[in-house]
């Protein structure tokens, strides 16, 4: 593993120190300010990885990415941390996969089950062919935002029952 040295210019330093000392802005980027002023080796005072990641409760894996995307990339790379990496986007069910589910569902399920679940309909919508692969997340919300109660004009889950009026009302003469 190769060892990264952080010398920091004046100026860096400078920028460093009073974003830590404002305490403003992302947490993360606040976290990564900390650990390129602890590594800084420019003033002969440089800690090691252990003393920073005691003194800032940090890993080891963030001591070194910091340090390293400080010597490989730049300065703003290293204080601005990546975006932690996301999930696919979620796939939609095609319009026309969406009226089979609601022909499925509305069909009798398979033979040894008494209702549907949204793990089978997702098994189902994929052996027929409707879909190549969807999981059974994506069914549940597909099925939540189609209208799920007769007659109702909310879709979703079905309206609350009125409630009866408990008070009494007196008759007068």
């Amino acid at each position: 593993m190769a060892k990264y040295v952080v010398k920091l210019t004046d100026e860096e330093r400078m920028a460093l120190q009073a974003t830590v000392s404002s305490g403003k802005g992302a947490a993360r980027k606040l976290l990564h300010a900390r650990i390129l002023l602890h590594a800084d080796a420019s003033l002969g005072v440089e800690k090691s990885d252990e003393e920073i990641m005691d003194a800032l409760g940090v890993s080891r894996s963030t001591v070194f990415r910091v340090r390293e995307r400080f010597v490989e990339e730049s300065f703003e790379a290293a204080l601005v941390p990546r975006p932690s990496p996301s999930r696919p986007s979620k796939l939609k069910i095609p319009e026309a996969a969406e009226k089979q589910l609601i022909a499925l569902v509305c069909g009798d399920p398979p033979a040894g089950r008494c209702r549907w679940t949204v793990r089978l309909l997702a098994d189902q919508m994929v052996e027929l062919g409707y879909v190549e692969g969807v999981s059974h997340e994506t069914v549940r919300q597909a099925l939540k935002k189609m209208t799920s109660s007769h007659g109702k004009s909310r879709p979703g889950a079905s309206l609350p029952s009125p409630v009866r009026n408990l008070s009494i009302t007196w008759k007068t003469c």
